[in-house]
């Protein structure tokens, strides 16, 4: 069950817009804030300004920091133009004579913008606020004077343009003067290259309505209150230790904890779905990456390798071929398959520092990795039994509500037509004998292979992006990898690819902020905390804690010697499910006084009434 949220359901349902209108509101609400920028501080360089899942953001170039007090004076720019209700003018230009433009405007990074416009793409720009015919530029600028006259108004506006293809509104005044807001500015380098010049990014956000915006709001609050990083802390879960290289994360007691019980229930879990376990080195030769081809497509997310004895080792990015390995180590017969291995396989990808996420985008990190290797006639049949395991455990985990994605062939990829069509067609029948509703990703598919995504709503309505299963007839065929047929032939297997959590750190921090760290029962670090009033119940609360931990619960006792008040406190801030006070009454009546951060408080219950309902929350996987 998932813990109680402040969002309210309705909250999040306002946030649902059109998507398609969505991304033109926000592209061209960049264009405005930099309109705005570039008349509140002209010296400012403009680059690019594309639309967020949430908003938009633009980068500049300009030497002073932008300040708070400067996004305030930018956002009542922004309103302005807005309220102007000024049109969104598209032209067609000559590539020879926008460049004259451009330099004569000194915006290096748009000169580069251009230089990368293939030779056969047509070039456009938008105009905010231009009559048609268009002024004569008397002193250029991206925002030139002398003003221009706005047909049909009785204002003067200035004109600015910049290069781009589009699309965006009609005109300025169908955005919601009330439904944007600018967030925070960050730093960022030119084209995501640290070699590159620095710039400022403003980010904004967008919205149809005022309504959504002030809902966004609120959700964001939320997600604040909720981040793993500022739990992960508080609760004494797990830390980034930057004097380690950073991405890397320590486990904690308390984290390390929670971390075997997930560990734990999926082993139990794949055992009891006819999986078999694997475990396989962390290092290879480097040519087994260039044999199944994630040098080739993965290489600027691997590590560089070393040398070992002559040869060149490599830290492994995946998982998948060392399971081919094992496979093709001897023979199989078409009646052995499936065959399901799965594995918690640690893997090792180079990430940006500037990308690093907490939990959520690491270099180092767990993948819930498993493989089925089957008979064409299989793979539909393997693909459900993956959709029905991945529905166990995700709704004990609490999550219940998905977004399914269907990927198919992306252009850069291989294999032949036909056998990406049979697997497309075994996923999209796995998917329909299964019932779920999914959307089509044209394109989106692997490079050996079409796909399923999974991702989970949370408590407050976020996507998370966490299961995948793909379909690969790449790997079989790079590897050599036969069965015996029923005909004494040797046939080459399917190989299906799946995880369920994805990352085990990733799908960690996706819990810590689903519960807000009010975790169930089940997967609690502490479920029980007794809190003795003074010395003389230390003994008694000792003894049931002993007796408690002997049945499998994990109990503590506070051993801080503060008052009682003190304790709870404590207990609240550290989010411990349940807590027991142990004064000389219960010592007297063998009993413990408990209270649930759910429930509120139970009363007086014996020993064996408290492990009854903990062994009904455990096995319920709730609260108590």
């Amino acid at each position: 069950m998932v813990a109680q949220v402040s969002l309210p359901q309705s909250a999040i349902r306002s946030l649902a817009c059109d998507a398609a209108h969505l991304a033109r509101l926000r592209h061209t609400c960049a264009h405005v804030l930099a309109m705005a920028v570039q008349a509140l501080f002209s010296e400012t360089k403009v680059t690019i300004g594309p639309c967020t899942d949430t908003g938009f953001y633009y980068d500049f170039d300009r030497a002073a920091p932008f300040t708070p007090d400067d996004l305030q004076r930018i956002e009542a720019e922004m309103r302005r133009t807005i309220q102007a209700d000024l049109p969104l003018i598209r032209e067609m230009v000559d590539r020879d004579d926008i460049r004259v433009e451009i330099e004569q405007l000194n915006e290096p990074y748009k000169l580069q913008i251009l230089d990368n416009i293939p030779a056969d793409e047509p070039i456009t720009r938008y105009y905010i606020g231009c009559p048609d015919p268009l002024p004569a530029i008397a002193e250029p600028s991206l925002l030139n004077p002398p003003p221009a006259i706005v047909p049909d108004a009785n204002i003067v506006t200035p004109c600015w343009w910049d290069l781009c293809a589009g699309p965006h509104l009609n005109r300025t005044g169908e955005i919601h003067p009330d439904a944007f807001a600018l967030e925070s500015v960050a730093g960022a380098y030119w084209r995501g290259d640290e070699t590159n010049p620095q710039l400022q990014r403003i980010y904004g956000t967008a919205w149809e309505t005022p309504e959504q915006l002030q809902a966004y709001l609120k959700q964001k609050e939320e997600a604040k209150r909720r981040d793993h990083r500022k739990l992960g802390q508080e609760l004494d879960l797990f830390s980034i230790q930057e004097a380690a290289g950073g991405g890397l994360v320590f486990w904690h007691p308390k984290g390390a904890r929670m971390r075997q019980l997930i560990e734990d229930y999926w082993r139990s879990a794949h055992l009891s779905g006819g999986y078999d376990l694997l475990y396989t080195p962390h290092i290879a030769n480097l040519d087994l990456w260039k044999t199944s081809g994630h040098f080739e497509f993965y290489r600027d997310n691997m590590f560089d390798s070393m040398a070992i004895e002559a040869q060149q080792y490599q830290l492994r990015p995946m998982n998948c071929p060392f399971h081919v390995l094992t496979y093709q180590n001897r023979l199989h017969s078409y009646r052995e398959l499936p065959l399901r291995w799965a594995e918690l396989g640690t893997v090792y990808r180079y990430e940006r520092s500037g990308v690093l996420h907490g939990l959520m985008r690491v270099r180092g990190f767990t993948q819930d990795d498993a493989h089925v290797f089957c008979l064409p006639d299989q793979v539909t049949d393997e693909v459900l039994a993956v959709l029905n395991l991945t529905e166990q455990i995700l709704s004990d985990f609490g999550f219940t509500q998905y977004e399914v994605n269907l990927s198919t062939r992306p252009a850069k990829s291989v294999g032949a037509d036909a056998v990406w069509d049979l697997a497309t067609n075994a996923l999209v029948q796995a998917l329909d004998r299964k019932g779920w509703d999914y959307v089509t990703d044209e394109g989106g598919g692997a490079f050996y292979g079409p796909k399923i995504d999974i991702k989970i709503r949370d408590a407050i309505g976020r996507l998370w992006q966490c299961s995948t299963i793909q379909v690969d007839f790449n790997l079989p065929e790079r590897f050599d990898l036969h069965y015996v047929a029923d005909d004494g032939s040797r046939q080459r297997p399917i190989m299906i690819h799946r995880a369920i959590f994805g990352s085990l750190e990733r799908f960690f921090g996706i819990l810590v902020e689903n519960y807000a760290g009010d975790f169930p029962l089940w997967l609690a670090p502490v479920q029980l905390r007794l809190l003795p009033v003074s010395d003389g119940q230390r003994d008694y609360a000792n003894g049931v804690a002993q007796t408690l931990k002997q049945q499998g619960y994990r109990v503590e006792v506070d051993a801080s010697g503060n008052r009682l008040g003190k304790q709870i406190r404590t207990a609240e801030l550290e989010k411990i499910p349940v807590v027991a006070v142990v004064g000389k009454r219960e010592v007297e009546q063998q009993t413990l006084s408990v209270r649930s951060r759910q429930d509120g408080e139970l009363g007086a219950l014996t020993v064996a009434e408290v492990v009854e309902k903990m062994q009904l929350a455990v096995v319920e996987r709730t609260l108590l």
